[in-house]
């Protein structure tokens, strides 16, 4: 009889132990080593995106050149430098190109403002560093502040993409644009009121909307 105990004891200990081990697995399986961690896989994917921009660069690609004569050739030679600008930017922080084409031909009156023909500015940045080159306003010739020159047009592009992804008052537009990574299209009714800081214009956001409608983007 004491066998059998013994058997028996045996025998539910190690079902014990494997109904302990079978629930072990399964909780490891869901919530732990064998489920993806999505902090890991954004980092492998940043590491991913950070190479493939680093061997695009040792391929010696350029900036495209601004070369336009009316509205049409302009909104191409821009979206051609936001090609090129995507191609070496992360995708978190790509602005989408339809809102920088909308607001450079706003800005800069389709590349033909005196701040876009004789600084490559196409977005009048400003700046009240007297070390960055820039130029005055010809109506505020002793201006304190300035509007940022640039070697090129699409520096000028590059500079705005960076602004937008960096300063704080576009920390709601960074947000949005963020939720909307994985969507199939852009929501741009809830992207651009929020560049409203760009300018003083209180219906800024409804302006480069209608832009972006006329230029058919």
């Amino acid at each position: 009889m004491k066998n059998w105990e013994t058997h028996l004891n045996k025998i539910w200990n190690g079902g014990k132990l494997f109904i302990i081990g079978t629930v072990i697995l399964f909780l490891t399986y869901t919530f732990g080593t064998f489920k993806p961690n999505k902090h890991i896989i954004n980092n492998i994917k940043l590491a991913q995106e950070q190479q493939t921009i680093a061997n695009l660069k040792k391929f010696g690609l350029h900036a495209p050149l601004f070369k336009f004569k009316n509205t049409t050739e302009f909104v191409q030679n821009v979206q051609s430098c936001v090609n090129y600008l995507n191609l070496t930017t992360e995708l978190n922080k790509r602005i989408p190109d339809k809102i920088i084409i909308a607001m450079a031909d706003v800005e800069s009156a389709s590349g033909t403002s005196r701040f876009a023909v004789e600084g490559n500015a196409l977005f009048g940045v400003r700046t009240w560093d007297p070390k960055v080159p820039q130029m005055k306003p010809q109506a505020i010739p002793n201006a304190v502040f300035g509007v940022k020159k640039y070697k090129t047009k699409c520096s000028s592009v590059a500079d705005v993409i960076d602004i937008l992804n960096r300063h704080p008052a576009y920390k709601d537009f960074r947000i949005e644009r963020n939720k909307q990574l994985n969507d199939l299209y852009w929501n741009y009714n809830k992207l651009v009121p929020l560049l409203a800081a760009w300018s003083t214009n209180p219906d800024y956001g409804k302006i480069i909307l209608r832009r972006i409608q006329d230029l058919k983007l």
